[in-house]
C-alpha cells in the first residue's frame, strides 16, 4: 500500500487579502511559517514519512522545506506538476477588481487561465509516477488548495462533489490493489493544538 499526504502550502498575504495567486510566486508571510511550523511537529509526532515532494512555488517550497527540517527529511525534488492552476489574467486581482474589470460573468470569459482538466491531468500524472516509482512507500505531497481540490474530485467523484483546502491541511490518501482510499481529509488540527506539540 501506497500512502500519500497531500498538504497545502501555509498561508500568504495574498490569501489573506483575497488575491488570486494562481502560477505566481507568492512567498509564505510569517503566519504561514508558523502554520507550517505546526504541522511539522505534528507530523514528527505521527508516522515516519520516506519522502518529501513539493511544488517549485516558493510558497509550498518553504512549507515542504520547514517540514522536512523537523522530519530530517530533504525534499526530494519540486515538481512542476504540482503547482497552482494557472489563473492567467485574474492573477493578482481581488474579486472586487475582476467584477470592475470583466463584470459579474469573468468566470465564462476566455482570460488564459489554465484549463481544469490539464491542470487536473498534470496533478495526475504526478500521482501515477509515485505509485510507480516509491510503491509502498509514505509520500508527502506540497502543492496547492485548487489543485489538490481537482485531483481528488478526479480520483474520487462520488465523495468529492467540492473541495476546500485549509493552508497547511492535511488530506491523506492510500492507494491499494490500484484503489484509492482518503482515510483523512483537510485536517488542519495541528493549528489548534500547536502549542501542545
Amino acid at each position: 500500500m501506497t500512502t500519500i499526504g497531500l498538504v497545502r502550502h501555509g498561508i500568504t498575504d495574498w490569501n489573506i487579502q483575497g488575491i488570486a495567486q494562481g502560477s505566481s510566486d507568492v512567498p509564505l508571510n510569517e503566519t504561514g511559517r508558523q502554520q507550517a511550523e505546526s504541522l511539522a511537529n505534528r507530523l514528527a509526532a505521527e508516522e515516519n514519512w520516506d519522502l518529501i515532494i513539493s511544488s517549485d512555488l516558493s510558497r509550498a517550497k518553504e512549507t515542504a522545506e520547514i517540514i522536512g527540517r523537523k522530519l530530517y527529511l530533504p525534499v526530494s525534488h519540486f515538481d512542476t506538476r504540482l503547482r497552482e492552476r494557472s489563473g492567467g489574467k485574474i492573477e493578482g486581482t481581488t474579486e472586487r477588481e475582476r467584477l470592475e474589470k470583466w463584470g459579474p460573468d469573468w468566470r465564462n470569459l476566455d482570460l488564459a487561465m489554465e484549463d481544469l482538466g490539464e491542470a487536473t491531468e498534470r496533478g495526475l500524472a504526478c500521482l501515477e509516477d509515485i505509485l510507480e516509482n516509491f510503491h509502498g512507500q509514505r509520500v508527502l505531497l506540497v502543492s496547492h488548495g485548487a489543485l489538490i481540490g481537482l485531483m481528488l474530485q478526479k480520483l474520487m467523484p462520488e465523495k468529492f462533489k467540492e473541495t476546500s483546502m485549509d493552508n497547511t491541511s492535511i488530506t491523506m490518501l492510500k492507494n491499494a490493489d490500484s484503489r484509492w482510499d482518503c482515510s483523512l481529509y483537510n485536517c488542519t488540527v495541528h493549528l489548534a493544538k500547536s502549542e501542545s506539540y
